[in-house]
């Protein structure tokens, strides 16, 4: 079945060297740059910055997601 799904497709050069290279990072690094985001946007909130706060605030789902993408990569491997 995976033969099917993988059969002609494979990552470019530039998709492989990120995978590889993030692969290297302790997977809570993404969770305690989220977390970290958010910390930053509260701070920024407290002090009445409130677009800067959305901004960094907007952070913490796409860290998130990367830490997601790090672990499939992780367990599944690349191409």
């Amino acid at each position: 079945m995976e033969d099917v799904l993988t059969k002609g497709h494979e990552e470019g050069a530039v998709a492989e060297a990120i995978e590889n290279q993030t692969a290297k990072l302790p997977s809570d690094t993404f969770l305690w740059a989220a977390i970290s985001a958010m910390g930053v946007s509260l701070a920024f909130q407290l002090l009445k910055k409130k677009h800067v706060s959305l901004f960094i605030g907007q952070w913490a789902a796409p860290f998130l997601l990367f830490g997601i993408y790090n672990k499939i990569v992780k367990t599944q491997g690349n191409d």
